[in-house]
């Protein structure tokens, strides 16, 4: 196994989603200061630039890898980041890869909710709770769609970005549980311990994104 290179004090590591999010992270990191360009496609995962590391991740992992200081910080979905659950610093909302988190059922389905399949039974389960639907909620990793359809659960709780699976699918949004975009996320002890590289990073995309909220 290859060991990690050793960096100065003035190193940053970020950790950044595969797929999606990747190319329009990097664009905008970039943007804000950062030498960096997208990863050209292979099978690296971890990806050495001047005074920057990126390592490529699965969106789920990123904010394991911030909150356990492996990277200094990274850019991850707020959908993913309540479901982890994991205390990180969150600076920015950086406004793109936007979806929400989403109720479902068949059109029309009135009957009592008994089960609920979802890829994220953290974010279900304070839902349920707080409407008072004492519910089983059941992990799936794919398809969630299908649980209804199949009649494994009643409802599911999922991501939907433009509700075309929905309706292709005889499927609707019955509450929206909160909306996501991409955020910027920071471990607390890199916030000191690299602050002359940090605070100027965060400064820039809060410049940045406030800029393309007003359409400049």
């Amino acid at each position: 196994m290859t060991p990690p290179p050793t960096h100065g004090q003035g190193h940053l590591t970020l950790a950044l989603p595969k797929g999606r999010i990747l190319d329009e992270a990097v664009s905008l990191l970039a943007r804000a200061g950062l030498p960096l360009t997208v990863p050209e496609k292979s099978r690296a995962l971890r990806h050495e630039f001047p005074g920057v590391t990126v390592l490529e991740l699965r969106n789920q992992d990123v904010p394991t890898y911030v909150d356990l200081g492996v990277a200094d910080a990274g850019i991850v979905g707020k959908d993913v980041l309540i479901e982890s659950g994991r205390a990180v610093y969150e600076p920015v909302d950086l406004h793109f890869a936007g979806c929400r988190l989403s109720l479902i059922r068949e059109v029309g389905a009135a009957g009592e909710i008994a089960r609920v399949g979802t890829k994220y039974p953290r974010a279900a389960r304070a839902y349920l709770n707080a409407q008072g639907i004492p519910a089983e909620i059941v992990k799936l990793s794919g398809n969630i769609e299908l649980a209804c359809l199949t009649g494994l659960a009643d409802a599911v709780v999922d991501l939907v970005q433009t509700g075309s699976t929905l309706r292709a699918n005889n499927l609707e949004e019955v509450d929206v549980l909160f909306h996501s975009t991409a955020r910027l996320i920071v471990n607390r002890a890199a916030l000191k311990v690299r602050r002359e590289r940090l605070r100027p990073l965060i400064e820039a995309l809060r410049e940045l994104t406030q800029e393309m909220g007003s359409g400049e």
